[in-house]
């Protein structure tokens, strides 16, 4: 006896095919044993869902990969049969799954394991039926009713577009407003699914675990630096952003993020997972971070849900009163010490504007910060907070410094003149500039102009303290007072 299957209109140029609306057929009993006997095998399970599962653990890497540790209590026939594992992520990798028994791993084997991801689509569905029998419904209106007219097809072909055998004739480019199947194929899933072949030699009762590597997870750091309107004070919010694309939602999942610069060599990356599953750590009350190999880790002290096509944001840490340095840099350039320029005709640096602080503990902070993106506020005269620039930041330990370039100065102007250029000898020249620094702003400030000398050099004269900041670098820190000008002046001696 058939089972009809009606279907919501889903046009794919044949017309509408629908989605089973029936339930699913009953689990077929295993064949009793003397260890199993027929009572218990029919409470035995052939398939699990998130109903069973008891703990679920997501620990995801900033390379659009997380590992999946699922629990589940399960009731499985003695012997050998097949269970299938569903509402996994759609993106598992099948070659890094793990599945043990955690009450009794020495007496549950896996035999086999497959991963089916054909899922259930109504075009996928009718590509099944090539070389058999549905019936297509078209829906004719006659006098002001509409009646449905049924007929029986073959499906002989379905390459670019079906072919279908009506009686005796060949038909192509039929529309139809239904199509009705008799059954569903067994080789397709509605949603993916690992079946494993299982040898269970001990209880029926076990609290299994499948471990996996899924992609399309991933998570990144986000700064917020709001700094005080006197430019010595901030405050900083770090957040974690997770985006889930990987076709399941995690509920109530416990949440770690390792931050680090992983080989994505899988073989290497699944023996550490592994190894990961069997050091639970302890939850802690507020994120908290640990060394993990060559990486850090970062535990959230509560449960979370990570719904599917959803971004996430937790809070990762913060500090208040941080202690900041706004820096007004000048970059040189290296070829202003290999070339005569015209007089009168003086170079314009940009002026670059930096926030520099320290990742310490007495500034508040001291966490390993994860790479990530910094955006930094800053309060106006009106009250208002007004963003201000963003820079972004590498995997920055405890104790060092960060500088963030937010943008270049308005109100500082440099003005770079070449005063002076003489040839010593074949490779030996004598080069002055003579830089004017101009503050349009109402509060001093700082300068600090880099110059990449090059060669062999030595410094002759200079207007202001200088310091041998490399080998080929030197660097000058010029005090310009508001609205006020300062110049500076230097000779130096190069050798290439």
């Amino acid at each position: 006896m058939s089972v009809r299957f009606w279907l919501t209109p889903f046009v794919f140029g044949l017309g509408a095919v629908a989605l089973p609306m029936a339930e699913p057929p009953a689990d077929a009993p295993a064949t009793a044993t003397a260890q199993n006997p027929a009572p218990a095998q029919a409470q035995a399970q052939d398939q699990t869902t998130l109903d069973d599962q008891v703990d679920l653990a997501v620990t995801v890497y900033n390379s659009d990969i997380a590992l999946v540790r699922d629990v589940r209590d399960l009731r499985l026939a003695r012997g050998v049969g097949q269970l299938r594992f569903m509402d996994i992520a759609a993106t598992v990798n099948p070659a890094t799954v793990h599945f043990r028994s955690i009450s009794q791993p020495s007496q549950l084997d896996v035999l086999e394991q497959n991963y089916e991801y054909d899922l259930l689509e109504p075009d996928k569905l009718l590509r099944k039926y090539v070389g058999r029998d549905v019936t297509l419904v078209r829906m004719r209106q006659q006098d002001g009713t509409t009646t449905p007219e049924e007929v029986t097809a073959r499906l002989l072909s379905y390459n670019t577009a079906p072919v279908w055998q009506i009686g005796s004739e060949i038909i192509t480019g039929m529309h139809a407003d239904h199509i009705r199947f008799p059954q569903l194929p067994e080789n397709l899933f509605e949603r993916p699914t690992l079946i494993w072949m299982l040898q269970n030699g001990g209880a029926e009762r076990h609290r299994v675990e499948a471990a996996y590597l899924a992609g399309k997870l991933s998570w990144a750091a986000d700064y917020v630096l709001n700094v005080g309107r006197d430019d010595k004070a901030a405050d900083l919010d770090g957040w974690v952003t997770l985006n889930n694309g990987s076709g399941t939602a995690f509920r109530n999942a416990r949440l770690q993020l390792v931050a680090g610069d992983l080989n994505r060599v899988r073989q290497v990356l699944g023996r550490m997972a592994m190894q990961e599953l069997r050091a639970d750590a302890p939850a802690a009350a507020p994120m908290e971070q640990e060394t993990f190999s060559e990486y850090h880790l970062y535990t959230l002290g509560r449960r979370t849900t990570i719904n599917n096509n959803q971004t996430k944001q937790v809070s990762l840490l913060g500090g208040t009163g941080v202690p900041v340095n706004k820096r007004y840099v000048v970059e040189g350039q290296s070829f202003y010490y290999r070339n005569t320029f015209h007089p009168g005709a003086p170079i314009k640096d940009v002026v670059q504007v930096y926030y520099q602080f320290k990742n310490e503990e007495r500034s508040g902070l001291g966490m390993p910060m994860p790479a990530g993106t910094v955006r930094v506020y800053q309060a106006d005269t009106k009250g208002g907070v007004q963003f201000v620039g963003e820079d972004r930041i590498s995997h920055t330990p405890k104790d060092e410094t960060l500088n963030l370039k937010i943008g270049n100065a308005f109100d500082v102007v440099a003005e770079r003149n070449q005063i002076d250029f003489e040839k010593i000898a074949g490779s030996t020249y004598e080069v002055e500039f003579e830089i004017t620094l101009r503050n349009h702003k109402t509060t001093p400030i700082g300068v600090e102009v880099n110059e990449p000398v090059g060669g062999t050099w030595r410094m002759l004269r200079s207007s202001h303290e200088w310091t041998k900041t490399a080998a080929w670098a030197t660097q000058f820190t010029v005090p310009v007072a508001a609205n006020g000008t300062a110049v500076l002046n230097y000779r130096v001696r190069v050798t290439y």
